[in-house]
């Protein structure tokens, strides 16, 4: 999943004007990299004027809702009486995501007998690979999943979109506006109005439609839910929820090392300075809009060193921390002071890496305080307080999982691993605690551990991976970190069909599969040597987001993990390519060139084919869309560099980051699997037939939009 180089990378790349909490970055390709000043959108101090809002409003909604409550359960009364629905087949629809599993890996793991509980849905009900979306990214694919369209009925396209005016990267899932008037009191300003916080998604998901029939629906981090949909249920949003700072997750690392380097991806590096027997720091919090200039909120830190007993004390304000070196702590609390009695409050974990010579503390990125968010993370407002009252505090970031730290070797495979398995455990925590309240509609929850270690960890499953050169990765006690994962889900699974009820059906799923990624494709050099791109005069091509770039002499350039543009006259600001037969000439011509496009020095296909997105969508969103879809070869991906908008270096190069597996290729390579507990009547599903499935199971018909169909043909009950 994961914009999927964890786009995150991107995500946190992309400073996008007016995006205070840019979702980054599945993108890096899948999660891709930028630099560390640009994961932080020009907005981050929107929390602080969400967090007042927040509390307002909750208030506000609650004295309402007992005000109000007599009328609405007579309203719901007569809607129930005047609704016509046809007879429901089941009571309960559980749907388990698991982000990324792969058929390939799956049907292995089976036939070594490793998955019994897999190999039982098999057996007694259906297993088949699921056919993904055009491109199988995660952002997409879950889109498709919820709405039963393809992406130009749905309007996500990939985890970037670009600002035609700017060419510069804009989240493609969430519209973050700015608060640009206030009333200026002394020092102080105060807010005229809230930021738009907008789900660019479009098209309803199924569990809309079916609240709209009286049918309950809990949903659990299900990708571009942010912000969250309003229905008759329950949602705690998932991917493009940023962290404290407004980007798609910025780890901090405090260190008494000195270095002028920034991070590549994902980070900060801050000076810690000596202080008495210890040391110390600012822990930089979003900005502060209430004071002139948005100077950012600082909270305190001090660091105790006792090198004999290897142990760090932490102090935060007031609260201590005592830390074991290389072990990672529990969540904790940080609360940053805007004004009058005004707080921002989240949440992160820490870890002391060294504490010899030099003393390196690292801090997760700070996630939105679920019991107090910032901002709205869930659906009613309250149940993400609800769900961290009953479950623990727990990561509410979208992407969670820290995989830049570990690109960055700030931690390792065992930190990240510890990291992964603790949110799935959350997830669990969250989806079981629904399962057991549900009586009737539909639960859906998806796992995120398989698509993100299956990106850090894929280096082990093959001899001779670039990212595998001097790590001995061969001999490392983690090399079966993927295996352990599918056997880890089986498990899981088992414990879901021990909890099924009669009249359940259970139906476990992935978006896409999973590959290799050895090798990166840098399009935009490909399109300079082609003389499609043109760089300004004197510049060499290694400025990021495209800032090399003569648009005057500009024909095409690629943006995001999987698409293409062409710079279109009247569409781009400086746009010099006339629509219509000029535009479709050009398409043609580069698909031409760029379908099968050979690594000379592997002697490999790089490029199975290039689609002309015109020709494979349909719908009214179709102007948003790439011009062109790179469909990559098994073991290639967009490169680091392309991802982030340079033009230099070669068009063919090794990938050597521990980000080594990848889904953003042909989506024809990478089918996602389907498990239910019941035959369906279907050879070939797709995930887009998912939501319609959804809705014949509780006898809602589908709209006249949906493409999907259902996988149960005519029947009076499900089998």
């Amino acid at each position: 999943m994961v914009i999927d180089s964890r786009m995150r990378t991107h995500q946190n790349r992309y400073r996008v004007v007016g995006v205070a909490i840019a979702l980054w970055t599945l993108l890096t390709l899948v999660w891709t990299a930028v630099p560390a000043q640009a994961y932080v959108g020009p907005g981050a101090g929107i929390a602080v004027v969400s967090s007042l809002f927040v509390v307002f409003t909750t208030i506000v909604i609650a004295i309402l809702a007992l005000l109000t409550w007599p009328f609405r359960m007579l309203w719901k009364f007569i809607r129930r009486r005047r609704k016509r629905t046809g007879k429901p087949l089941i009571k309960r629809l559980i749907v388990v995501g698991l982000d990324g599993q792969d058929p390939q890996l799956t049907d292995r793991f089976m036939e070594e007998g490793k998955l019994p509980n897999f190999k039982k849905l098999a057996e007694t009900g259906s297993y088949l690979p699921l056919k993904t979306t055009f491109p199988s990214v995660s952002p997409v694919a879950w889109s498709s999943f919820s709405t039963g369209t393809n992406p130009a009925k749905h309007n996500i396209f990939d985890f970037l979109d670009r600002d035609t005016r700017t060419y510069l990267p804009l989240l493609s899932s969430t519209h973050i506006g700015s608060v640009d008037r206030f009333v200026k009191i002394g020092r102080y300003r105060f807010p005229r109005g809230k930021p738009e916080l907008r789900l660019l998604r479009k098209s309803k998901p199924f569990w809309t439609i079916l609240g709209e029939h009286d049918i309950w629906s809990t949903v659990l981090r299900v990708p571009i839910t942010f912000p969250p949909d309003r229905f008759y249920g329950a949602q705690l949003s998932a991917m493009c929820v940023p962290d404290l700072l407004g980007s798609q997750g910025t780890f901090l690392l405090f260190t008494t090392r000195p270095s002028g380097e920034k991070f590549k991806e994902g980070g900060m590096r801050i000076p810690l300075e000596t202080n008495g027997g210890g040391y110390a720091a600012k822990i930089e919090g979003p900005e502060n809009l209430f004071l002139e200039g948005s100077p950012p909120m600082e909270i305190p830190l001090n660091l105790e060193v006792d090198r004999a007993a290897r142990r760090v004390r932490v102090s935060i304000d007031d609260e201590a921390v005592d830390l074991e070196e290389g072990k990672l702590s529990d969540w904790v609390n940080l609360t940053f002071k805007a004004s009058f009695g005004m707080k921002v409050q989240g949440i992160c974990r820490l870890m002391v890496t060294e504490m010899d010579d030099h003393v390196s503390l690292y801090m997760t990125p700070i996630s939105l305080d679920p019991e107090k968010p910032a901002m709205p993370v869930s659906h009613p407002s309250y149940y993400a307080t609800y769900l961290a009252k009953k479950i623990g505090p727990y990561s509410t970031l979208g992407l969670a999982e820290d995989t830049w730290a570990l690109n960055e070797d700030v931690t390792d495979d065992g930190t990240f691993l510890q990291q992964t398995y603790d949110i799935d455990k959350e997830r669990e925590n969250m989806f079981f605690a629904a399962m057991k309240r549900l009586r009737r509609g539909s639960l859906v929850c998806v796992f995120d551990a398989t698509d993100r270690i299956q990106h850090m960890f894929w280096r082990y499953l093959e001899d001779g991976h670039p990212a595998a050169r001097g790590r001995e990765d061969a001999e490392h006690r983690d090399a079966d970190a993927i295996e352990q994962l599918y056997l880890h889900n089986d498990a899981m699974v088992g414990r879901v069909m021990e909890k099924l009820k009669k009249g359940d059906v259970l139906m476990v799923l992935s978006d896409h599969g999973f590959t290799s990624f050895r090798r990166g494709v840098n399009l935009n050099a490909w399109l300079h040597a082609n003389g499609y791109l043109k760089l300004k005069e004197g510049a060499d091509g290694s400025e990021e987001w495209l800032r090399d770039v003569d648009w005057s002499g500009t024909r095409a350039y690629a943006l995001g993990l999987t698409g293409m543009f062409l710079n279109i006259a009247g569409r781009e600001a400086e746009g010099i390519v006339e629509p219509g037969q000029e535009a479709a000439a050009l398409k043609a011509e580069i698909i031409d060139k760029l379908s099968g496009l050979r690594d000379e020095e592997k002697d490999e296909v790089g490029i199975n084919e290039v689609f002309d997105t015109a020709e494979i969508y349909e719908g009214p969103y179709v102007g948003n869309a790439p011009d062109l879809l790179i469909g990559y070869n098994r073991g290639y991906r967009v490169s680091w560099d392309c991802a982030t908008g340079m033009v230099n270096g070669p068009v063919f190069e090794d990938n050597v980051k521990a980000w080594s597996g990848d889904h953003c290729v042909d989506p024809r390579e990478v089918p996602g699997v389907f498990f239910c507990n019941r035959k369906i009547d279907v050879k070939n599903p797709a995930l887009i037939d998912v939501a319609p499935t959804a809705l014949r199971l509780f006898g809602v018909d589908a709209p006249a939009h949906m493409e999907g169909k259902s996988l149960f043909k005519g029947k009076e009950e499900v089998s």
